[in-house]
């Protein structure tokens, strides 16, 4: 399997918060963002690896192909997860990918969405898969940035 280092729930993905703070952080080298309509979407992959600085390797992946490849021989690369709903993360653990702990750092309000805290606002559906996470065992928190405190989602939800 590979080194994730981080596993983070963003709906903008990859942008500047991520490369400087969190890429800086975990000393990641390789970004893999899993996203279903992003992966279909060449103009969006082209933006998403232009986003990022040429140190670090970018590969954008169905939930499929991810769980695939996130599964594979550790490569000694630390890689960071970006998805943009908790459903992706679900899915990526019930196809066998080890994950432990789920940052959870931007959902915007959308229709449907409740605010849950500043700019992360959750569904009546992202809410019980959340709850799912945790019975699951895994480590489901809160952290906009690096340097903030990590608010446990179980005493959120």
């Amino acid at each position: 399997m590979l080194h994730i280092v981080l596993t983070r729930i963003d709906d903008r993905l990859i942008h500047g918060q991520v490369i400087t703070a969190w890429t800086k952080i975990t000393k990641a080298d390789r970004i893999i963002v899993v996203d279903d309509e992003v992966a279909e979407d060449s103009f969006m992959v082209k933006v998403l690896k232009m986003a990022a600085p040429s140190s670090i390797k970018v590969d954008i992946f169905n939930t499929e192909d991810a769980a695939v490849t996130l599964a594979g021989e550790d490569t000694g690369e630390r890689v960071i997860i970006l998805v943009k709903t908790p459903k992706t993360v679900l899915d990526l653990i019930k196809a066998g990918v080890n994950i432990a702990d789920l940052n959870l750092g931007g959902m915007g309000a959308t229709q449907g969405r409740k605010q849950l805290y500043r700019n992360i606002s959750i569904s009546a559906e992202e809410k019980a898969i959340f709850k799912e996470l945790l019975t699951l065992g895994v480590d489901v928190f809160v952290q906009i940035v690096p340097d903030a405190n990590k608010m446990p989602m179980a005493t959120m939800i």
